[in-house]
């Protein structure tokens, strides 16, 4: 017996006794956390509808994520298995952008010795407003040698040809152009990078993907509560740019009018997607004076401003001169150059993204603008800007085109049909 009249036995069966409590304390405590966990996994389900009368992923509030690709049929592809991927992906593309897997199975059941019909790398991830847009491009309808493969050249928009050569471009083919594209926007990077990685799957034996772009940091704003981002030349970037609110605008500027004919029906109520990935000249910019920088934008680098006065939002004033009589802003600012009032009153709505490829041979940053606009005709409201801002915007010294394409996007996607439907029918 010890002191305290207890037996060592005892001792340690009192001991045993508290262990076991605690185990059970520590076991209820881990199952709880378990069930936390489990819950925390849960996606909150941060949703954009699918379906409706356009696609998402255009006027819907910029995401600040995009993987970007762009696809060709293969060789041995038939009109059938066209359709046939369009309708796998327009299934696979309404799920994924409610939070579910890309196939009816998912990631982790069904057959064991056959592969997922998801890959998995969002699970338990919010969809975090992912859009998934589809468009159509020129050589969908006819190949670089003029040949009809899909039995549509009666169906191609006028509008829809391959963006020419503007001054100063410097294009390679790895990373323009295009039968297919798809723009894949949300607010987590994975849940972008799961989608697109999901339709290239589905897409295997069809199509196969051509060139594909990352993007970070949104630079446009398409609705009025965001606030306008920054580029990485530093500068806020689509002050004056379309927002979802402008009604009026957007349906001028951003979605096609009825053409009255029968063969280009199937993209009434659709839009045209202009995309230039656009190497910036960083090293370059990086040694150029405050005073030089505001001069070559129009705006002050602050707040936005245009250099004539104000506020972000002021109306530019390009007649307002300084001291010697020269305008405050420099005519062949980019600001000048690119606004409406230059360029007969069009505007484009803009999703483009800044981007980092790590280095380039020269151990220069290979970094830039992924250059997105959503516009009506492409005849009158891209090329010509492009034209006259390439010939004499001052910032053009310090950037260079190495990347373009332009595919048709037909309207939304009602439930029970697939997208471009219209196109087949």
């Amino acid at each position: 017996m010890t002191a305290s009249g207890l037996s060592r036995r005892g001792l340690i069966a009192s001991a045993g006794a508290g262990a076991a409590v605690a185990l059970a304390g520590a076991g209820a405590m881990a199952a709880t956390g378990r069930a936390q966990a489990a819950a925390d996994a849960e996606p909150l389900l941060h949703t954009v509808p699918f379906h409706g009368d356009r696609q998402a992923g255009i006027t819907t509030a910029a995401q600040d994520r995009l993987h970007f690709a762009a696809f060709d049929l293969l060789a041995s592809a038939t009109r059938d298995d066209l359709v046939g991927l369009l309708q796998d992906w327009t299934a696979a593309a309404a799920r994924m952008t409610q939070g579910l897997g890309a196939g009816p199975v998912g990631p982790l059941t069904g057959n064991y010795d056959a592969p997922p019909d998801d890959t998995g790398e969002a699970i338990g991830l919010d969809p975090a407003n992912l859009t998934i847009t589809f468009g159509f491009g020129p050589t969908l309808f006819r190949d670089a040698a003029g040949t009809d493969r899909f039995g549509l050249a009666g169906r191609q928009p006028a509008a829809l040809t391959r963006l020419p050569h503007f001054p100063g471009d410097a294009l390679v083919a790895s990373a323009s152009d295009g039968d297919l594209c798809v723009q894949a926007c949300s607010d987590d990077p994975q849940v972008a990078v799961h989608a697109i990685r999901n339709l290239t799957r589905i897409a295997f034996g069809r199509a196969a993907i051509r060139w594909s772009q990352l993007g970070f940091g949104r630079t446009s704003s398409t609705a009025r509560d965001q606030v306008t981002p920054r580029n990485l030349f530093g500068f806020k970037d689509g002050t004056a740019s379309l927002r979802a609110e402008d009604t009026a605008g957007i349906d001028a500027h951003v979605w096609t009018a009825p053409s009255g004919n029968p063969g280009t029906a199937w993209l009434d109520g659709g839009s045209y997607l202009v995309a230039r990935k656009i190497a910036m000249h960083i090293e370059t910019w990086d040694r150029g004076s405050l005073r030089e920088q505001e001069q070559i934008i129009g705006r002050t680098k602050a707040e936005g401003a245009p250099l004539s006065g104000g506020g972000e939002f002021t109306a530019a004033d390009f007649g307002l001169a300084g001291r010697g009589g020269a305008p405050l802003i420099d005519p062949h600012s980019h600001l000048a150059m690119a606004h409406p009032d230059r360029n007969h009153g069009v505007q484009l709505l803009r999703r483009g993204y800044n981007y980092v490829d790590g280095s380039n041979q020269l151990g220069r940053l290979s970094a830039g603008l992924f250059f997105i606009a959503f516009v009506t005709d492409p005849t009158t409201h891209y090329i010509p800007m492009q034209t006259a801002l390439a010939a004499n915007d001052l910032l053009s010294e310090y950037l260079q085109h190495v990347g373009s394409g332009l595919w048709a996007v037909p309207p939304g996607v009602r439930e029970g049909q697939f997208v471009g439907q219209a196109l087949f029918t």
